[in-house]
């Protein structure tokens, strides 16, 4: 199973359609939230690709009706925590968001919320943030994840677009 994990698009569609266009064979997006209008906006403009988007809200999500977290079952013996990230205090601490996935049998937790692209393995948990699709802190490229998750085992990875996506 391949999925495309999007964060923090902040309006910037032009990035979010480009993410999406570069990954047609993808089995599933999930955007981490805050980016909740443009989100809404691809799916009117794609909607052969609606049905494979999940959601979660972000903080800048206002009067979103978007869980704040979801758990998905993607393959036998995999859980994925998905969410934002800023009720688990990301912005300085790890340690909510693994407590939250060893909790509900999670191997696999992905956020966004710090605009900063990370991929770890910790305490048995991948934890992923794909950085920001539109404005990244880290001093790279706006960027988005891969998560492949097979027979063989999980990989996680982080694509960085090329400078001509850059507004």
């Amino acid at each position: 199973m391949r999925i495309i994990v999007i964060s923090d698009t902040h309006q910037y569609y032009r990035n979010f359609e480009t993410i999406v266009l570069r990954n047609p064979d993808a089995d599933m997006f999930l955007h981490l939230g805050d980016g909740e209008s443009e989100y809404q906006l691809l799916c009117r403009n794609m909607p052969e690709v609606a049905d494979k988007f999940r959601y979660v809200k972000g903080n800048c999500d206002y009067g979103s009706d978007a869980p704040l977290t979801e758990l998905i079952d993607v393959a036998p013996n995999h859980r994925i925590l998905a969410t934002h990230g800023h009720r688990y205090r990301v912005n300085s601490t790890l340690d909510y968001l693994e407590q939250e996935a060893l909790e509900n049998g999670c191997d696999v937790a992905l956020y966004g919320h710090t605009h900063e692209s990370r991929c770890t393995y910790e305490n048995g948990i991948y934890v992923m943030n794909p950085g920001s699709a539109s404005c990244p802190r880290d001093g790279n490229p706006p960027s988005y994840g891969v998560l492949e998750i097979t027979s063989a085992g999980i990989m996680t990875n982080v694509v960085f677009l090329t400078p001509k996506t850059i507004f």
